[in-house]
This record gives structure tokens, sequence and C-alpha cells, in this order.
């Protein structure tokens, strides 16, 4: 089922949450065991993260070194397969462009659709690691806003073969990123805002925002948003925190503000279970804030990291 109509069809603010693959060498039960504390909330949704190759150096016998491509965590478009064949609710996978091809990026689209997989989160993607800028893959997607274009065109039976004339055409509901205090490569909100348009222009039918921690971040984000009519539904997007060094690596990896009486809360505390217990307890009050203001949350959208127990504590007071 197409998330826009998970939303339309709502009564209440829905519940969904996201996973990672695992790492390389491990099974699949790794993925269930931090699904199934959650089930019981009833998620809309799943959504499971792509992962671009990373690179190891490997020492050649007369002393150089090899750069050797590697992926971490593989298997996104299979463990949607296995997420909606056992639990029967929608997968959603992250589709993004670093380190994947044009032709790469049809053949897994290609994939999702055979599998009746309705709905996909298209990405730029990070930066490889150790990288200053993002690089695209030579014959990929540039951006999140040619990626949009890329499924936009197979839902319109347009595959890259030009001598394809008669293409099935997909039916992918496609969402975007968006960034409540700004993209870190943007150079200010109205831009950002201006690029998020574009894409909501080229096909994205909803939107997740980056981790916040304060409402008015999102609120204020949302009313801009209408204000330069960008009108699709925007999911706000919750993480616990969940410990002391978060509050040091958090700021600098996805450009946030903390607000100075949640650092004081977590400042205090002895350890890492203190935390948590902040942590949680500063999530819920902020899934109240957003499930009671005029501006409704249309969803409530965890990111877990693989850790559930304090989302189903969250959960529990919530839903």
């Amino acid at each position: 089922m197409k998330l826009v109509d998970h939303i339309s069809n709502r009564k209440k603010t829905l519940f969904s949450f996201e996973i990672l693959p695992p790492l390389k060498g491990n099974g699949i039960q790794s993925i269930y065991n931090s699904m199934d504390p959650l089930m019981e909330f009833n998620p809309s949704y799943i959504d499971v993260t792509y992962h671009r190759e990373d690179f190891v150096l490997k020492k050649r016998t007369d002393g150089g070194f090899d750069r050797i491509s590697t992926r971490k965590r593989p298997g996104t478009v299979a463990i949607c397969a296995a997420i909606q064949n056992k639990y029967h609710i929608d997968a959603i996978p992250h589709i993004i462009c670093g380190g994947f091809t044009k032709d790469d990026t049809e053949t897994a689209l290609i994939e999702l659709n055979f599998l009746g997989i309705d709905n996909v989160l298209a990405l730029r993607g990070d930066p490889r690691k150790g990288d200053i800028h993002f690089e695209p893959e030579l014959g990929g997607n540039k951006n999140a806003l040619e990626l949009i274009h890329q499924v936009k065109n197979m839902n319109s039976g347009v595959y890259l073969d030009e001598e394809l004339t008669q293409g099935i055409e997909s039916k992918f509901c496609i969402g975007a990123a968006c960034y409540p205090e700004k993209h870190v490569d943007a150079p200010n909100l109205q831009s950002d805002l201006k690029y998020l348009k574009r894409k909501v222009e080229a096909g994205a039918e909803f939107l997740v925002t980056q981790m916040f921690f304060d409402n008015n971040n999102y609120f204020h984000f949302v009313k801009k948003c209408r204000e330069n009519g960008i009108n699709v539904p925007i999911i706000p997007g919750i993480k616990p925190i969940s410990s002391k060094k978060q509050l040091h690596i958090l700021p600098k990896i996805f450009n946030i503000d903390l607000p100075e009486d949640l650092v004081n809360e977590i400042e205090l505390c002895n350890s890492d279970k203190d935390v948590q217990k902040v942590g949680v307890e500063w999530a819920i009050n902020q899934c109240k804030g957003l499930m009671s203001y005029e501006i409704q949350a249309p969803v409530l959208h965890f990111y877990t990291m693989g850790k559930p127990d304090q989302t189903r504590t969250i959960c529990e007071e919530l839903f």
C-alpha cells in the first residue's frame, strides 16, 4: 500500500521505524530480533537503509597498497522482501545515489517492483568514509533530484534502454528527505527549501525529516514549506539520545542543534543508562507535542539504529 494512502486513511498519528541491514556475515534473525519488540504497536511501515560501498587498504607483497571496494551492509532489497513476507506490512527501501550507477539503480527498482514494493525513499546518500565531499558514481545520479526523475520515469514506463518503448510502468510512491535545520551543504534554509520544492515537483509524494530535538524547528519548517508551495506530508524523524558522546557526535554529523535543557540534563547523568532515561522522556514529550499541535504529525518515524528498547518504552506511553 502506498504511504500516502496510509496517511490519507489514518484516524490518528501513525507509527513507523527505520532499520539497518546487518553487517556482512550476520543473519537476518538479528533484524527480526530488533523488530519483534515493536510489532505490537502496529507500524504502518518499516524503512530499510541502503549503504554505499566503502574502501579498505590491502597491503601488497611489494609494500604498496590496493584500494579494495567492499559493502559492509548489503541486503536491502532482500530484507524488504522478507519483512513483507513475514510481517505483512509495507517495507520502504532507501534508494541512494552514492556507489550506484543508473543501471544499478534501475536493476534494484525492477527487483523491488517484482516484489510488490510500493514505496521508495530516494536519497543522495552520504559521502564515502574519508571523503570531504559527496562524489557520485561514474554513470550514476548526481543528487536526489536526478534519482527522483529516474524513479518517476520508470513509473511512466521509461527505462534507460531507449529502444525499449513499451516498458512496464512501475507504481512507486516516492519519498525524499528534508532538513528542518537545513542540509549541511545548503547555504541557508531558504535555498534548501527551493531545492526541496524541485524534488516535490519532480515526483516526491512524501517527505521524512532529519532528526531534530526541538519541535519548534519542525513546526517552523512545515510552515515555511507550506508558504513555499510544498504541500506533501512531512513526517518527523525522532531519535532518543542514548549516550553522552552523542551530544558531540550528532550535531557534527547531522547539522542539528541540541536544546540547552536537554544538554544540561544529560550532562548531569552519571551513566549512559541514565542518559537513555532522559532521552526517552525527552522523546515522549516531543512526540506528545507533535501529536497534539495544530500541525499534527502524520507519522512518528523513529530512528532505532537496531536498538528497539528505547523506542518500545516511548511507544508504550504513546500507542
